[in-house]
């Protein structure tokens, strides 16, 4: 079964707590939601002794529809709907970020800031000190455990949030009931008076990056449903990129929309069986051969829908697996006419 009571928390960060030498060690951090205390639960380091070290990536200007949306929620935590045209996380198919872009990082190294703690520790210091910083924690509630105190801040009733990582495509063992799609934690950070977010994202080496549609499980690709903990095959390379979309085209959208592909070998690559696929998972069948080191404009059907308000774009190949994807706010896509360059 996937993970519980998946939603995400809206507050403001008043104190934090670092740890270092518990088997399962957390960064704490200590928010307050109108009258309501919460503590986020942030995992540094996995009780897997094989790989104990977390994947870890920062967006220090992280932009996506879903910000949009969240930002006018109320402070408080919100259940989500495990959906992807909703507010819950994908790491897969929600295109937040390149996968390439995380890096191992130990939770405890001695030295000034280069171990995960002193990383997240930097981040959400500055929100602590900020007047204006709004933190946004993905994951799952626990609480309010009305007869027990917080074990870390003191706080009464005990109520938080944990699973603030990715929470798909573990392999079997006692992880795997947590597997699902739509249901990854984060935990985002916005600053209103500078128009910023920043995004700051976990995995465990463990996770496979391949899950299916129904379950999360390790599994031959996104679009078909394999036996459970199938061995993940190797990332896809990302032989072509989505370099470019016009999505709010000049007199009218419906038949006008395209997105520009680059195929960046040295060989031509037929297309048949590949498809683009929106926000909604609507696709489209492609066809046609895209020459080397060369782009193709591709005209969409009105299937794919590429939505003014944000969206992304998925490229998958004749396996269904994700070759490239990309992501656009409402403020990107407001000007009519223009082409967005990812």
């Amino acid at each position: 079964m996937p993970v519980r009571n998946y939603g995400v928390l809206k507050g403001r960060a008043i104190d934090r707590v670092i740890e270092y030498e518990s088997h399962s060690p957390h960064y704490q951090i200590h928010v307050q939601a109108g009258a309501t205390d919460y503590r986020i639960a942030v995992n540094v380091k996995s009780t897997d002794d094989s790989t104990p070290e977390l994947l870890f990536y920062v967006a220090e200007n992280f932009q996506h529809v879903v910000t949009d949306e969240i930002a006018e929620l109320e402070e408080g935590f919100h259940y989500l709907q495990r959906k992807p045209d909703g507010m819950a996380l994908d790491y897969i198919r929600s295109n937040l970020f390149s996968r390439s872009k995380m890096v191992v990082l130990p939770h405890n190294i001695p030295g000034e800031d280069n171990d995960l703690n002193e990383k997240v520790e930097m981040y959400v210091r500055r929100a602590v000190r900020h007047e204006d910083a709004i933190v946004y924690a993905f994951g799952s509630r626990w609480g309010p455990e009305n007869r027990t105190k917080d074990k870390i801040f003191g706080f009464k009733p005990g109520n938080g949030v944990h699973n603030i990582h990715m929470n798909q495509g573990n392999p079997r063992g006692r992880h795997a009931k947590d597997n699902g799609v739509y249901q990854d934690g984060a935990l985002l950070i916005h600053y209103p008076s500078q128009s910023r977010w920043v995004g700051i994202f976990l995995a465990f080496q463990s996770q496979a990056w391949h899950t299916g549609n129904r379950n999360g499980h390790p599994d031959g690709g996104i679009d078909e449903y394999g036996p459970a903990y199938e061995p993940s095959p190797q990332e896809p390379d990302r032989s072509i990129h989505i370099v470019a979309a016009m999505v709010n085209p000049p007199g009218g959208d419906p038949g006008k929309e395209t997105v520009t592909l680059l195929n960046i070998t040295d060989t031509p690559i037929d297309l048949r069986g590949w498809k683009l696929m929106d926000r909604g998972k609507r696709k489209m069948n492609l066809s046609g051969m895209i020459l080397p080191n060369a782009p193709l404009t591709i005209k969409l059907s009105r299937v794919v829908q590429l939505s003014n308000s944000g969206g992304i774009i998925t490229l998958l190949n004749p396996s269904g697996l994700k070759v490239d994807g990309v992501h656009y706010t409402k403020k990107m896509a407001h000007e009519q006419g223009r082409v967005l360059v990812f």
